[in-house]
């Protein structure tokens, strides 16, 4: 009797193994595009587009099933690879499998993420598991977790939980408007501040290259259009014939300048706004709402310390060749012609742009990303590309609803640097505007704005790439 168990169970893993090879085959034949017997890097890339994996990533796949050490996966090694991976992701999921019940239901989850100091709400656990669970049985079971893991190269429980931790953030809109949440260790080795430092250089980069149409946009918002009849395009060549190519990137040196403070005091403030919303509760965690007042006051708390160097901008964006000698000699004379409250210029309607703008993007970066996983069940995380496409579109959204704020303030900012302009007060500018230009002035220099949304963001990603890499930032969640 006891052979004849022994035999069906032998009988049973054969035909389990002979699945397994069977579904290796028809992976390495649909990411095999050239069919050359051998996957690259660029056919892993293209193959597995839709799994929202980075090229650190893919890098990792490849270093790990190579043998041979020849940069490529041949069938062997390929599937010598998945087994490998399997195997330790079995493990895993019998880690996470608490009650040993055969699969992974949403507290399991909680659990997990609460190991690496990370405490969230149910709802935010349903997301994750909503985003794994194919056939709507509200768990996890091995097939789902292997299927949403299985070119993932995690190797322990810490990284998964990392990896949801991504998710869950990024889920509600964070990327944009509230600082990402980090536990105790990422802030002790210092990951905190390389994550950050990658932002600014990527944001630094990005600046630099769209300046010339921030300067257009600039120049269109402080001169309306009884001052300037011309298009965006004599806009351009106005600048052009004014100062040379050169000027096309005046007042971008202190844009750049100021992302790292900004940047700095946003995270710190929002840890300390986080902390007090608390109260006595340290591991409470917080709801998108809650998120949100605490992005939008660490926002407002990182501008009002800022400003200065937003007046600055506009000044030396806006200057004729030779005005200003550079960043310090413009400080020095506004100072001495308008005084220190000069350099709080219009900023009432920037702090009033910070919750219309703030909110809206929030809200439309979660429709978005709600929209693609409803229409992708069960497919991994959408991946850095679907989620800066989101990015771009809410951040649109909240500037066309901010957008006549940002305008009063640029032409308050502006006041004393526009010759013989009345300085007029935030209600009798927006007046004046409407009166002498009707609704739409309200809006004069969008275009030029919204034309540097996508190469901003493509720009920003690519730089956030190479410079996550130079720091030692994988986007997965690792260090």
């Amino acid at each position: 009797m006891w052979l004849l168990w022994a035999h069906c169970q032998d009988g049973e893993s054969s035909g389990l193994d002979q699945d397994r090879e069977k579904r290796y085959a028809e992976l390495f034949d649909q990411l095999d595009l050239n069919k050359d017997g051998r996957i690259d890097i660029r056919e892993l890339r293209t193959g597995l587009a839709g799994r929202g994996l980075s090229r650190g990533s893919l890098e990792r796949i490849v270093e790990a099933g190579d043998t041979n050490q020849d940069g490529v996966l041949d069938f062997d090694e390929f599937t010598q690879y998945l087994r490998a991976h399997e195997k330790q992701l079995k493990l895993m999921f019998h880690s996470l499998d608490r009650n040993n019940d055969g699969k992974i239901d949403v507290a399991e989850i909680q659990h997990c993420l609460r190991s690496i100091g990370v405490n969230v709400s149910l709802e935010d656990a349903t997301r994750i598991l909503l985003s794994m669970d194919k056939d709507g049985t509200m768990t996890i079971d091995w097939n789902e977790w292997r299927d949403y893991f299985l070119f993932n190269p995690i190797t322990n429980m810490e990284e998964v939980a990392r990896y949801w931790k991504r998710s869950m953030m990024l889920d509600i809109g964070e990327q944009l408007t509230v600082p990402d949440e980090f536990t105790e260790e990422e802030k002790k080795s210092g990951y905190v501040w390389r994550q950050l430092m990658a932002g600014a250089l990527a944001g630094s980069v990005s600046r630099t290259g769209t300046a010339p149409l921030d300067r257009i946009k600039v120049f269109r918002q402080v001169h309306g259009s009884t001052d300037f009849k011309g298009n965006v395009l004599n806009s351009f060549q106005y600048m052009l014939k004014e100062g040379g190519l050169q000027s096309m990137w005046r007042g971008n040196g202190i844009n750049v300048l100021k992302i790292a403070p900004e940047t700095a005091i946003k995270f710190t403030a929002y840890e300390q706004i986080k902390s007090v919303m608390r109260g006595g509760s340290e591991s409470r965690p917080l709801r998108v709402h809650e998120r949100f007042v605490a992005g939008s006051l660490a926002g407002a708390t990182a501008q009002t310390a800022v400003y200065p160097m937003e007046v600055l901008k506009t000044r030396l964006t806006l200057r004729k060749t030779g005005q200003y000698s550079g960043i310090a000699d413009c400080a020095k004379q506004i100072l001495q012609r308008e005084g220190v409250a000069a350099f709080y210029k219009g900023y009432v309607p920037n702090l009033l742009s910070i919750v219309p703008y703030a909110g809206i993007d929030l809200a439309v970066y979660e429709t978005l990303k709600f929209s693609w996983l409803n229409r992708n069940i069960g497919l991994a995380d959408p991946g850095v590309m679907v989620l800066v496409g989101c990015g771009a579109v809410s951040s649109t959204c909240g500037q066309l609803a901010s957008y006549p704020l940002a305008l009063i303030r640029t032409r308050m900012q502006a006041q004393a640097s526009v010759k013989g302009a009345p300085k007029l007060s935030m209600l009798a500018l927006l007046r004046n505007i409407v009166t002498k230009e009707g609704i739409a002035g309200l809006y004069r220099g969008i275009s030029p704005n919204l034309l540097k949304v996508v190469p901003a963001v493509s720009v920003s990603y690519v730089a956030y790439e190479y410079t996550r890499i130079m720091l030692g930032v994988d986007i997965e969640g690792g260090i």
